[in-house]
Parts: C-alpha cells; sequence; structure tokens
C-alpha cells in the first residue's frame, strides 16, 4: 500500500448526482466526527508522530485538514457570490511547518473543525442545480465546478483521516 495514498488517489469527476452529491456532503459532515475519533487517546508522542516517513505528523494533519478546508469553504462562497473568480493557493507545506501548527494542541483545530463543517455543511445542503454548477478558476487546475470541489473536498477528508488511521493501526495503537 501506497502510505501518501491509504484511500487511493483522488479521482476527479465531471458531474455529480443528486445521491452523490448527498453522498459527498454527508462525508464532509462526518469529517470531524471521524477526526476526533481517530485520533482520540492518542499521547503527545503519538501525535507527533509522522503518519509515514518523511511525512506530517498527526498534529500537522490534523491542523492541515481546517487550513484546507477553510480555503475550501472560502472557494464555494466566492464562486457562488462573484463570476467564475480567481481563487488563491496556498503552499501547505509551509503552512504545515508554521508555529500555529507545530505547537497548538489538535482539540483547538477540531473545535474549529467542528464549528467551520457545520457552516459548510448548512450551505452545501441549500445550494440549486444551478449552483453547483458555478464555477472558480484555479490556478493550476483550470476552472472548476462546484460539484467537482465538492467530490475533491469530500475524498480529501477520508484521506488524511486515513493516515492517522492507518497509522494507528501499523503500530497498534
Amino acid at each position: 500500500m501506497d502510505l501518501r495514498y491509504p484511500i487511493g488517489r483522488f479521482q476527479k469527476v465531471e458531474t455529480l448526482t443528486i445521491s452523490e452529491r448527498h453522498a459527498c456532503i454527508a462525508d464532509i459532515e462526518q469529517t470531524p466526527a471521524n477526526l476526533r475519533a481517530a485520533v482520540a487517546d492518542l499521547t503527545p508522542e503519538q501525535i507527533d508522530t509522522p503518519y509515514r516517513p518523511e511525512g506530517w505528523t498527526v498534529r500537522q494533519v490534523a491542523h492541515h485538514l481546517p487550513d484546507s478546508h477553510l480555503n475550501a469553504y472560502i472557494r464555494f462562497k466566492l464562486a457562488l457570490t462573484e463570476d467564475e473568480p480567481l481563487i488563491k493557493t496556498y503552499a501547505e507545506e509551509r503552512w504545515a511547518e508554521l508555529a500555529d501548527t507545530r505547537q497548538t494542541p489538535i482539540e483547538i483545530s477540531l473545535t474549529l473543525m467542528d464549528a467551520l463543517h457545520t457552516r459548510w455543511t448548512i450551505l452545501l445542503n441549500a445550494l440549486s442545480d444551478d449552483e453547483w454548477r458555478r464555477t472558480f478558476r484555479h490556478p493550476d487546475l483550470g476552472v472548476m465546478r462546484l460539484e467537482q470541489s465538492l467530490a475533491l473536498y469530500a475524498w480529501h477528508g477520508k484521506h488524511h483521516v486515513a493516515h492517522i488511521r492507518s497509522l494507528r493501526e501499523r503500530m497498534g495503537w
């Protein structure tokens, strides 16, 4: 198994059915609880263990998820309120090295995930079919429809939770 992709690489989708959208929204809604369960009862030493050789620590993964999902939430709001906005990328590897990632207890990011995903889920459940087709322009990936971004972030949460779960399994935690 490739430790970088414990659930496999993201498979880009062109469109989603209504039931696929609902499943993705449910995945996003469940991400905070799944992350909490994945990190439950870990010791400080375990939290600072990389999920793979030369990979991020559990702490970095736990802080990366709200960093990434905050960006995604803002991208959704921009696409819903502007015509094909150009979104900004961010240097996630460098963000993972900043003091707020290295030194902050993970409970702070778990709480942030709870609040963020509550708001995001409310927004996602309210979108019309036309709104799902709204777009933003990603500097690296080109034009993306909101339903494509939904699928990406549903996968993204499961992807990083699986990093922690697979580490726990391998280490017998």
